[in-house]
């Protein structure tokens, strides 16, 4: 009779909690047996460690092996932990020894011929075994992900059987994943706003936009440029600190593999068919981070907004709010971060043509109605600027018109904007500012114009404190200590709404 354990880590949204891995071998007839809450991908395991064993030159114990996942209540899924049984069944049954594996976590999915295969959430495991005090041995797919983490002790490997030949004393058959290549911010992006040409209030509601992390819906005719300037968002946002890459490479690290850290804001634009979890997140089991937390700490883009089912749209209202998204299941409610930018373009009309070609657009007023109507009124007042986009004038078109201002220069003017922000407020952006003392800030004359113009807008309370934080933006962008009336009607002509 013989007991070994082993240590792991399980993927539960962005936490990555520990699993110790209890194996027993006992007399009685040959089987295994694995309790502790596992997931079916975790009770297929037996069969890829059994094969694993015997492909990589080891002894499969014929006895009765009783495998335990604790602690019971957490629930396990995947196929992180076959690297782990494995090397607690080898060190029950005494090919291995047991205090080889002190101090060690180990995750890794087992191939049936014992070769390594990368796993997802690696990232959260990197730093949780740091600040366990523990090393990590990960597959090498999973090196590169899981050494972003600079202070964390990482090993990988490609085999069972390296891993094996390393805790019996070879140390060379396990690597010791180096650093990754220091990531330069100075990323290259695919559109500039260069390629813009004319749409100046366009332009600069998108300035706006980029320097207090506001909200914005950009509708107008087909062709008019609407995409191409959402597009070039992300090229006029300052870089994501430490922190943010770490956080916004750990939330990706749960779909796919990613390989290094980057400065570059996310950008995602899901199409317009996108069910309510591909956007919010979910999925059978433990539940995924959907389309708003992949854009956290950038830009989400829901080009041709009314085509989007109603009742996807409705469940970003609380997210735009709260800067989160919780996700209640049965088994499960997680919490994932969900600050992003909300950047939305549609069509006046269902042809397009509506104020800009009215001897082309044929739609009712009926038809207009239905198609605005698609987008709810509360979902439309947590939008901070809303701009008509015009269709474009042909001459500006032409190779030899003037060159239109670059990101790089409005990046420059965002990031001064925001430096006087954290100077004032800290890390909080003017769109998350808190609504007491907002109005603080305004000059008499500007209050009281705010107050008869907000009056007849019939402006709600949200409403009101979203063109304040607006103007409060705008006047960052002037270098203006306090929001004066021109501010504030600025503000209030980006309150347009499609009809």
């Amino acid at each position: 009779m013989a007991l070994a354990s082993v240590d792991s880590r399980a993927s539960v949204g962005l936490q990555s909690p520990a699993v110790r891995i209890e194996v027993h071998l006992s007399a009685g007839l040959p089987g295994l047996a694995m309790v502790g809450m596992p997931e079916a991908g975790v009770r297929e395991s037996k069969d890829r460690v059994r094969s694993a064993i015997i492909n990589s030159g080891f002894t499969f114990p014929q006895q009765r092996i009783t495998i335990n996942l604790a602690p019971a209540e957490l629930p396990k899924e995947g196929a992180r932990f076959d690297l782990a049984i494995a090397l607690g069944i080898l060190a029950a049954s005494q090919q291995l020894p047991e205090s080889a594996l002190n101090q060690l976590c180990c995750v890794g999915e087992l191939g049936l011929s014992g070769d390594l295969r990368a796993v997802r959430g690696v990232l959260s495991d990197s730093l949780a075994s740091l600040q366990a005090g523990q090393r990590l041995l990960v597959p090498q797919a999973n090196a590169l992900e899981a050494r972003l983490v600079t202070e964390a002790r990482v090993l990988s490997a490609g085999t069972l059987s390296s891993v094996v030949e390393f805790l019996r004393g070879q140390q060379d058959a396990v690597e010791h994943a180096s650093l990754p290549a220091v990531i330069s911010h100075d990323a290259v992006f695919r559109h500039d706003l260069s390629q813009v040409k004319g749409q100046f209030g366009a332009r600069r509601a998108l300035e706006i936009a980029a320097a207090g992390g506001h909200s914005l819906l950009l509708y107008g005719p087909p062709g008019s440029g609407k995409t191409l300037l959402a597009s070039c968002l992300p090229s006029i946002l300052p870089p994501l600190n430490c922190e943010r890459q770490l956080q916004v490479t750990a939330l990706h690290s749960l779909i796919n593999h990613p390989r290094e850290l980057s400065s570059q804001p996310p950008f995602r634009a899901p199409h317009h068919s996108a069910t309510r979890p591909a956007l919010i997140g979910g999925g059978s089991g433990i539940p995924r981070p959907g389309e708003i937390s992949l854009a956290h700490a950038g830009v989400l883009f829901l080009d041709e907004l009314p085509e989007f089912d109603r009742h996807v749209l409705e469940s970003l209202r609380e997210p735009l709010e709260s800067g989160e998204v919780w996700i209640a299941r049965a088994k499960h409610q997680l919490c994932y971060p969900a600050q992003f930018q909300l950047i939305a373009a549609m069509n006046p009309c269902p042809c397009g043509h509506k104020g800009a070609k009215p001897d082309i657009c044929r739609c009712t007023p009926e038809q207009t109605a239905r198609y605005a109507g698609r987008i709810s009124g509360p979902l439309l007042d947590r939008l901070d600027l809303s701009i008509r986009v015009d269709a474009v004038l042909l001459t500006l078109l032409r190779a030899n018109s003037a060159p239109s201002e670059c990101s790089a220069v409005v990046r420059k003017r965002v990031m001064t904007a925001r430096a006087r922000q954290a100077a004032r407020q800290g890390d909080v952006l003017n769109a998350n500012l808190p609504a007491a003392g907002l109005q603080t800030q305004l000059d008499v004359k500007a209050n009281e114009f705010l107050q008869s113009v907000g009056e007849r807008m019939a402006l709600s309370a949200r409403a009101y404190h979203r063109v304040l934080r607006v103007a409060r933006t705008i006047a960052d962008l002037e270098a203006a200590d306090v929001v004066s009336a021109a501010i504030v009607a600025e503000a209030l002509t980006y309150r347009q709404r499609p009809t």
